[in-house]
Parts: structure tokens; C-alpha cells; sequence
């Protein structure tokens, strides 16, 4: 779990959660209205730090998001769920790899682990779609390659990108599993480095990094 960033009036807290270290992240603004974002804690302790966190600011959650659809993005989605009745909000590209979690699980883990039961998805989300979040506003920036429905949430004036697999800092994601394509993600990045330089990323796991450095360092943008 790492302190709070502050880009201009958003909050940007970050929970690393599951044996995976998926980053999570709940964001939220002035007006006290949150969004979480990637919510894979895998147990009631993870999930209890981070429903402390959100009842100790005062935050009342709006949107359940979802980058893509993996199982170690989506794990505490029933523990949104169950808590505070939102469906997860994320392209329904990857519907099927999400209605399939053990199959999914044994493709990449090679065994089955316990899962909870995956509530229904919500809003799909597509590219150019806007999410309110007080007086912050997410664009969804569709960014197909790591899975099909793999998709970047924007937020403009404050300068700051969620990036979830598709980039991280010095490399992105995977095209080796269900719905992976190397193609796609190249055509991805070059969407993701006309952003301005200064934008900030929060990834999927690892660090945070910005577009230009990005540019300048990562392999996958070097071409």
C-alpha cells in the first residue's frame, strides 16, 4: 500500500494487492466521489485496507472499473459488489474470458484456486467513453493487444493516465495468452505515446512513469 498521490484536485491512492501485485487504485476528488479501479485484493484483509482507507477520507465509490478482464484485475469485484452494489465497469471484449474465470485461471496458472463468484458486468465500456467521478472526468481509450478488451482510463486536465497492462514502465504487456495480439499492442502504444509527455501513468504492476520517458527509454516504443 503506498501514500496518496495528488495530480492537481484528483487523489490517487495505490493498494498492491493478490500474490500477482496488481496495483490498485482508488481515485477521487475534492467532492469526495471515488472510483476503484482494478480491484484484484484476494482476501478479506486487502479488502478490509482498502474499505478502511475509502471510510477514513469520507469517499463515497461511484464506479467499479476495470482495465481488462484477468483474473488478477478482477478478483475483488465481488467484494465491491457485495459492499456497495456496483457492477464492474469494463469492455465487454472480454466477456468471455471473464465468464470463464477457472478456465482462465488454469490456462495461466496451471491449476484452479478458489475464486468467488463474479458479479454481473455493468456499464461496457468503449473507446471515447466518459465516466464522471465529481469533477473529474475518465476517457476510456480503447487499447486492444494484451487482451482484446484491454482499455487505458484518461483523465485530461489532470494529466494522468491508467494504464492497467497495456503499458508499464520499461516494457507492456503479455500477447501470449487468450486474446493477446503482438499487432494490436503496437498499434496501442502509438496511440498511448500521443499523449502529452508529461502525462503521468499509473500501471497495472510496477511503478509509475510518464509518456516521455516512456518514449525515450522503452523497447516497446523504440522500434
Amino acid at each position: 500500500m503506498s501514500p496518496s498521490s495528488t495530480r492537481n484536485s484528483m487523489n490517487i491512492k495505490t493498494f498492491e494487492v493478490n500474490p500477482i501485485c496488481v496495483n490498485c487504485y482508488v481515485v477521487s476528488d475534492s467532492t469526495r466521489e471515488a472510483a476503484i479501479i482494478d480491484c484484484g485484493c484476494s482476501d478479506k484483509h486487502e479488502w478490509g485496507d482498502i474499505k478502511k482507507y475509502m471510510a477514513d477520507e469520507g469517499l463515497q465509490v461511484k464506479h467499479l472499473l476495470n482495465t481488462h478482464l484477468h483474473f488478477d484485475h478482477v478478483w475483488g469485484n465481488s467484494y465491491v459488489f457485495n459492499d456497495f452494489g456496483l457492477r464492474p465497469e469494463a469492455n465487454y471484449e472480454d466477456l468471455c474470458m471473464y465468464e470463464n474465470m477457472d478456465g482462465q485461471i488454469r490456462s495461466v496458472l496451471g491449476i484452479g484456486i478458489p475464486y468467488p463468484p463474479m458479479p454481473p458486468l455493468g456499464t461496457s465500456l468503449l473507446d471515447g467513453s466518459l465516466i464522471a467521478l465529481g469533477e473529474t472526468v475518465l476517457r476510456v481509450i480503447a487499447t486492444p493487444g494484451h487482451t482484446r478488451g484491454s482499455i487505458c482510463f484518461y483523465a485530461e486536465a489532470e494529466g494522468v493516465l491508467f494504464s492497467g497492462d497495456t503499458l508499464f514502465c520499461g516494457s507492456c504487456g503479455r500477447t501470449d495468452l487468450e486474446g493477446g495480439c503482438y499487432a494490436d499492442i503496437m498499434k496501442s502504444l502509438g496511440k498511448l505515446s500521443l499523449l502529452p509527455d508529461e502525462t503521468q501513468v499509473f500501471c497495472g504492476h510496477g511503478p509509475s512513469t510518464t509518456i516521455k520517458r516512456e518514449k525515450q527509454y522503452n523497447p516497446c516504443f523504440i522500434r
